[in-house]
């Protein structure tokens, strides 16, 4: 198993046991590196169905990457997968927007 995907793995079960909603940032790990969202974890969409071994196909999913393109992408994956709360909230501006009233709301 590599390096950085067992961290991912580490990570989403803590962001699962922390916040019950996860949210995926599908761009590449360069594109992660250089800008990321705190609360956030990072599985290049093509990689997206590696979280069946640890997110239910009942939890809410949230997806986003630049534009939204790729989140898109990742989406329709997991509905395919049989996942039935994925959302796509766009790109990295709308995301950082969507994740910080989300978790503010969550914490009221």
């Amino acid at each position: 198993m590599r390096k950085g995907f067992l961290f991912s793995l580490v990570s989403l079960i803590w962001a699962e046991i922390i916040f019950a909603e996860i949210f995926i940032d599908v761009r590449t790990s360069e594109e992660y590196k250089v800008a990321s969202i705190d609360n956030t974890l990072n599985i290049e969409w093509q990689n997206i169905l590696q979280i069946q071994e640890s997110v239910k196909k009942d939890e809410s999913v949230y997806l986003f990457c630049r534009s939204g393109n790729r989140s898109e992408k990742a989406k329709q994956l997991l509905l395919d997968a049989g996942y039935n709360k994925v959302v796509n909230i766009g790109g990295f501006k709308d995301a950082e927007s969507f994740i910080d009233k989300f978790l503010s709301n969550k914490q009221n």
